[in-house]
This record gives C-alpha cells, sequence and structure tokens, in this order.
C-alpha cells in the first residue's frame, strides 16, 4: 500500500507534526513500508487463536518480603536541602 504525500500530511497535521517536503517524502516511504507490513499480517489466520491480550502468561515475581533495620535519622537527612526537628522541612504548597 503506498502512501501519497497528501495522505502523509495528513497523518503529520493528526499528529500535530510540522514536517518539511523532504521528511513527506522519507515519512512516506517508511509508513508505506510499514503498512505494507499490516498488510502480510493481515494474512494470517487467526480462526482458531482465542482473543488475547499478551501473547505470553505473565507473571508478578515478588521478592520475600523481609524487615531490614532502617537508616538512622541523620543518614535518611543527610542531604535534605531543609530539616526540622529530625523531619524533612518544606516549603508550604497551599495556604
Amino acid at each position: 500500500m503506498n502512501l501519497s504525500a497528501d495522505e502523509v500530511r495528513h497523518i503529520a497535521l493528526l499528529a500535530r507534526l510540522g514536517i518539511s517536503d523532504d521528511e513527506v517524502e522519507k515519512f512516506r516511504t517508511q509508513l508505506s513500508n510499514i503498512m505494507e507490513n499490516f498488510e502480510i499480517l493481515k494474512q494470517v489466520d487467526t480462526t482458531d487463536l482465542p482473543p488475547t491480550a499478551q501473547s505470553i502468561n505473565l507473571e508478578n515475581v515478588y521478592r520475600p518480603d523481609e524487615p531490614t533495620p532502617s537508616l538512622p535519622p541523620s543518614d535518611v537527612l543527610a542531604n535534605a536541602p531543609g530539616q526540622e526537628d529530625g523531619s524533612f522541612k518544606v516549603n508550604a504548597v497551599l495556604e
């Protein structure tokens, strides 16, 4: 499927991209190649395949939750730009 220069300009407009005439030709070629690949994929018989969002099973991998000692407050606050009474001090966001 070959896209025309006008179609490429329309796609660029939809994507809010400003492209030059040289880029139109470059993207016309690239987008046409992509569309040809989709045409090839359309030929694959998927009638017996169930719909799926993933091609492989996903598993959450968690490490065992083991309590560890926390850092001392002096280490935690060492690089804080502001601190007060052992806590981070930040400027008020709301009045």
